[in-house]
């Protein structure tokens, strides 16, 4: 599946019926988010929501929260853009890697932590109405776009709330990011965020 071609068919509908429909946009960082609401702004009420339990140590879950409020202040966005902020919940990932310590980066303990923080972005769109849900994370060269976007589907049946699906790293997406990040001079982490990904940069 083009995922690309999916959301444009969506962007397309919206424009056809002149409606802004509502996005819960899950976010790691600013640097992934910037490419994304630069691009879908223009077509969805967003709110980000920053739900990432895996971030290690928490000044670095604060410092890349930061980064992503500052971000929303400083680009000119064509609709406006909220966050939903969530508690850092470091325990409920490392409960969720037992076990997983010593797998690879994108194997089975990030594939547990995609639907971790999918799944919470599908229970809130539910709960409060949104159209749909999607995530940043698919910019990533470094992210599987098909697992993610499964789960998301998934996740869409499980909850009865529509997926937005997505591989942002399509049309120059995730070299965009990069230029966006320079723009804003905003922080750019050397890692994915969880503790053990921070052991193979160190």
């Amino acid at each position: 599946m083009n995922y690309q071609v999916e959301l444009e068919t969506v962007i397309m509908k919206t424009q056809k019926d002149n409606v802004i429909p509502t996005l819960l946009l899950h976010c790691c960082c600013a640097p992934c988010s910037s490419y994304v609401l630069e691009y879908l702004s223009k077509y969805f009420k967003i709110t980000l929501l920053y739900y990432n339990p895996n971030i290690y140590p928490i000044e670095e879950y604060l410092k890349r929260k930061n980064e992503l409020e500052r971000l929303i202040k400083e680009m000119p966005l064509v609709n406006e853009v909220k966050i939903l902020d969530c508690s850092y919940d470091n325990d409920k990932y490392n409960e969720l890697a037992k076990g997983l310590e010593e797998e690879k980066e994108g194997g089975a303990r990030c594939h547990l932590c995609y639907r971790l923080r999918l799944e919470k972005t599908a229970k809130l769109a539910k709960e409060n109405n949104f159209d749909y849900f999607t995530t940043t994370l698919s910019i990533s060269p470094y992210k599987n776009a098909k697992v993610l976007n499964d789960i998301g589907i998934e996740l869409e049946k499980k909850y009865d709330t529509k997926y937005l699906y997505a591989d942002f790293k399509k049309k120059d997406g995730y070299k965009r990011s990069i230029e966006l990040s320079h723009l804003y001079n905003l922080y750019r982490q050397n890692y994915c965020g969880c503790l053990y990904s921070k052991r193979n940069q160190d």
